[in-house]
């Protein structure tokens, strides 16, 4: 390149420069939509992972052997205590009750032949017409008389028992799971049972509080183990199901164990749900929460203003001079589209809720205040 060309090309670099210098200061400010930090009274809640537990659950067994009879519910059915499940062919079970029957009116009559023996007997020894062994021998058949009533009683009280065995009925209120037997299977109480009951409602859910949380509990509460539960101050307990819905109930701590849990360092804590929905269903694993007892002010700001680098969670902050800041902040729980602000900003101070893609740290903007303000 001669002289002459590079002298042209840097005049034009240098005539270049001043237009496009001025093009910058003349570009008018990015426009941002701020929020500002608001202050809102959150009662805290602790979360757990808890498991839900029938107060009842059994297994159906039948307690006496035989021929299925009838099946008097369907799968899934819900049941009343009392409440007719099966019937197991009684023929065989009417028919002994019948044959202890005639037992016991055989031993009452030996029992009255004992009785007029051992009357003569007596008598007989009076005269001195029949030797002591004699006497003796009828008292004791008498009272051999008296065993056998007494054990043709109890055959019959059993034969009755065997008999009200062979209808099966519902111990409490739930609802069943499915039969595992047919009409005419032989079943007995060493054969699989034949359904399962289950409790719905009111239900338990079981947790585990470790022993720092526990005792920060009993702390705030002012309550010893053994008082929690039956206290009018314990504290409200919440479950999210699996779905991720709350349930609109709230339960209440019934059982506290006595002991920390060498393996786990965790303590046992039972809360009980009403489960008027019959949402929380045995053995379902749970979100647990437990209220704090008194709400505690709390900075929020909107989710939206919420990025993050590798150092940590921060915000873009519009100052009062209209420049950006990034300010490095540490969060607390999510309450619906906000977040609690632990440290790192205060109320009223303005941050970048739309926008943040074109903006940097220590530029200016021009910051209107978004449409809808959290905390209004």
């Amino acid at each position: 390149m001669t002289l002459f060309r590079r002298a042209a090309v840097l005049s034009c670099i240098g005539l270049a420069q001043p237009v496009l210098a001025q093009d910058q200061s003349e570009a008018p400010p990015p426009k941002v939509s701020i929020a500002a930090a608001y202050s809102e009274e959150i009662t805290d809640e602790a979360v757990f992972i808890g498991r839900a537990e029938a107060i009842d659950k059994v297994d159906i067994v039948a307690r006496v052997s035989g021929f299925l009879e009838s099946q008097n519910v369907d799968d899934g059915a819900l049941v009343n205590e009392g409440d007719l499940l099966f019937t197991i062919e009684p023929d065989l079970y009417e028919a002994n009750l019948e044959a202890r029957k005639a037992d016991l009116d055989r031993a009452e009559a030996n029992l009255e032949l004992a009785k007029v023996d051992l009357a003569r007997k007596e008598e007989l020894y009076k005269r001195d017409a029949t030797p002591e062994s004699e006497r003796d021998i009828a008292r004791a058949n008498e009272l051999v008389a008296e065993a056998e009533v007494k054990a043709a009683n109890a055959a019959i009280q059993q034969a009755q028992l065997d008999l009200s065995y062979t209808e099966i009925h519902a111990p409490f209120d739930g609802r069943i799971g499915r039969v595992a037997t047919s009409v005419g299977d032989v079943v007995g109480p060493t054969n699989p049972p034949l359904v399962n009951l289950v409790s719905e409602a009111p239900i338990y859910v079981n947790f585990s509080l470790n022993e720092k949380q526990f005792t920060s509990v009993l702390e705030q509460y002012g309550e010893s183990a053994a008082s929690l539960a039956e206290s009018n101050k314990s504290p409200n307990v919440h479950v999210t199901l699996p779905n991720g819905t709350e349930l609109d109930e709230t339960g209440r701590i019934v059982f506290v164990d006595n002991r920390i849990d060498p393996l786990t360092g965790a303590i046992t804590v039972r809360a009980e749900f009403d489960n008027a929905q019959r949402l929380i269903i045995d053995g379902a694993f749970l979100s647990v929460g437990i209220e704090a007892l008194e709400p505690t002010l709390q900075v929020l700001i909107p989710q939206a203003a919420l990025q993050r680098d590798q150092r940590g969670e921060f915000v873009l902050v519009v100052n009062d001079k209209q420049m950006v800041e990034q300010r490095y902040i540490t969060t607390g729980d999510t309450v619906g589209s906000a977040v609690i602000v632990a440290d790192g900003l205060r109320e009223g101070e303005s941050v970048i809720v739309e926008g943040l893609q074109r903006v940097r740290p220590g530029v200016a903007v021009d910051a209107v205040v978004a449409s809808e303000q959290p905390g209004e």
